[in-house]
């Protein structure tokens, strides 16, 4: 049994072929073998595919396994490749479901002065932050390949690190407008709140033994080995590799991000860049400035202010911790019917702090196991709202800390009524070094060293408190509590940006690629941070499963085939979440050439 094919000339002289299933039948007169038609199928040019490929399946049944596979395949199949897609596919997508490759094509097809490819350029991007997405983040050589031999993305299968470079050049000359761009096509899309903005700021170290300005190059001297031991001039195995065509060549004399500061990272041996962060209350990251590694946190935020005043952010209420109290940023936060949330430091020297701790009054319990009072303080000079906010369970743990510390202040110190003179001073010297210690350490007027009573007493009834101030009258105590707290997404921010995604270490040499770099990882933790929003799920739970859906290439007798794998069904969950379509079963058929 098979299908046969007839042809007919018709009067206007095209030829029409017909599909019909037959069988050969001996005559019995004859002996000659001719074929007799069972059903007739009708042109072929108007077949129902979908009817044959139900009967085909139908058949199928009655077959084992095996013997179904190889008659839909005739001949020998073999597995060129496998690679995995799914995280890939799925950034790809709320990349393009969030307008950031149409804004990046935009922005390039007007930048006729570098004569970039729109579309090549928006996907070296994306591959780059796609690489940040991925289980194993990679330098920008090690990325080039990994997209070339290791992952499928579309519309992409090679590249190089020169590549890289170039868009990264491109990004960092295209952010005023492609951050503005990406903001309103994701606040519009995804209807997000900005009432609150909340915004953190934080620091990563770059790997060089100098700060910019500090290493001239000189040209009869080998500089000191950089990154991994390569030198300037030839491809590092790091983060930016340094290439003589198109790289990262030589040593700048100076620039201006990379500085000494003073490190969150407990790295203050190498020189740093600080970083703000601004995120809506749903934690979706609004915009990422880099700055020099020296600049105070008092100071940035001016920048962050005055940059987002152009987007007609002026009317928000900034949400910020203690690092940013100070009068001079109160008021320019105001500046423009602005407001802000600010923590106040409750062991300083404030007299306005003072001041509020000691008033009395009743606790409002709020969400969870929150208390709150609002107090007012008006000198005449500012009219600024207080409210204390205490946590009962945190009370405890403050408790149990501090007893602990004490207990080792006292182990610290016993015996030390037997030293010399000269040998407790260097002991008081080295115990004050240490802020806990300090906090609890007294020196009597003989000179000896002693747990001051008095400030455990005045210490304990901070225990579980936490003190906040702000300019606007219109949140109640509640609500100003709990905006506050919000402002652990900025720092969930930060953690994501160092872990999930490693934004260090950072080994590029010019400073316009270390701010790229960072830029490509705000585009990173933007799709991140959707992608848990909208699953309420972890990047990392999505992440492992996502790395399960790969696209395999088959070759056939009749061509090369490009085929994904099953969906499962936590993929299809995640898809419909994300509100993505599934990718297509088939990608690409090459024919083979007879």
């Amino acid at each position: 049994m098979y299908l046969r094919e007839t042809r007919r000339r018709n009067a206007d002289g095209s030829e029409v072929c017909y599909v019909a299933l037959a069988h050969n039948e001996r005559d019995k007169d004859t002996g000659v073998s001719k074929p007799k038609v069972i059903h007739n199928f009708g042109r072929a040019d108007q077949l129902d595919r979908a009817a044959l490929a139900r009967l085909v399946c139908s058949l199928s049944r009655f077959l084992e396994p095996a013997q179904a596979m190889a008659a839909s395949m005739p001949g020998e199949v073999e597995i060129l490749e496998a690679r995995p897609m799914g995280t890939a596919y799925v950034a790809d997508q709320l990349w393009s479901r969030l307008g950031i490759g149409a804004a990046i094509r935009r922005v390039a097809a007007g930048e006729s002065a570098r004569r970039v490819d729109p579309v090549q350029v928006e996907r070296v991007i994306f591959a780059m932050v796609a690489n940040r997405l991925s289980p194993t983040p990679l330098s920008k050589l090690a990325g080039a390949a990994w997209v070339s031999n290791r992952v499928f993305i579309d519309g992409l299968p090679a590249l190089c690190d020169d590549a890289c470079y170039r868009g990264m050049d491109f990004l960092l000359d295209a952010l005023p407008a492609l951050q503005e761009e990406v903001f309103f096509s994701v606040a519009n899309l995804l209807n997000l709140e900005v009432d609150l903005l909340f915004f953190d700021g934080s620091s990563t170290y770059w790997e060089r033994d100098s700060a910019d300005g500090e290493l001239l190059h000189d040209p009869d001297v080998d500089p000191e080995p950089a990154g991994d031991g390569e030198r300037p001039g030839a491809h590092e195995a790091g983060d930016g590799q340094v290439s003589t065509d198109g790289g990262e060549a030589g040593w700048p004399v100076e620039a201006a991000t990379r500085r000494y500061g003073r490190s969150k990272d407990h790295r203050g041996d190498l020189p740093q860049v600080v970083i703000g962060l601004a995120v809506t209350r749903e934690g979706i990251p609004v915009r990422l400035w880099t700055f020099p590694g020296d600049t105070s946190e008092q100071l940035l935020l001016r920048t962050v202010k005055d940059d987002l005043r152009a987007w007609d952010l002026n009317r928000v209420i900034w949400v910020l911790d203690r690092g940013f109290t100070s009068a001079a940023n109160r008021r320019y936060l105001q500046r423009g019917g602005g407001h802000y949330i600010m923590g106040e430091k409750l062991r300083g020297a404030s007299a306005e702090a003072a001041a509020v701790l000691s008033r009395q009054g009743r606790y409002q319990q709020v969400a969870g196991n929150l208390r709150v009072k609002e107090v007012r303080v008006d000198d005449g000079t500012a009219r600024d709202r207080f409210v204390i906010c205490h946590n009962p369970e945190q009370a405890v743990r403050d408790g149990e800390i501090r007893a602990q510390i004490v207990d080792r202040l006292h182990a610290e110190i016993a015996d030390s009524d037997r030293l010399s003179a000269r040998k407790r001073a260097e002991l008081a010297g080295a115990l004050k070094t240490k802020p806990a210690f300090n906090r609890f350490l007294r020196t009597t007027p003989g000179g000896l060293l002693r747990v001051d009573k008095a400030k455990i007493t005045a210490d304990t009834r901070l225990d579980g408190k936490f003190l906040l101030r702000t300019s606007d009258e219109s949140l109640s105590a509640a609500d100003i509590a709990i905006g506050y707290k919000q402002l652990l997404e900025a720092e969930r921010g930060f953690r994501d940006l160092k872990s999930t995604i490693e934004l260090r270490p950072v080994y590029h040499h010019k400073d316009q690629r270390i701010q790229a770099h960072i830029q490509l990882c705000w585009l990173a933790l933007l799709l991140l941070r959707v992608a848990e929003t909208e699953t309420g799920d972890t990047w990392r739970n999505l992440r492992d499963e996502l790395e399960r859906l790969h696209l395999v290439v088959l070759r056939t007798p009749e061509g090369t085939l490009a085929q994904r794998s099953e969906l499962t069904t936590r993929h299809k969950h995640i898809l419909a979440r994300l509100q993505l379509p599934e990718p297509p079963r088939f990608r690409e058929f090459t024919p083979n050439e007879h």
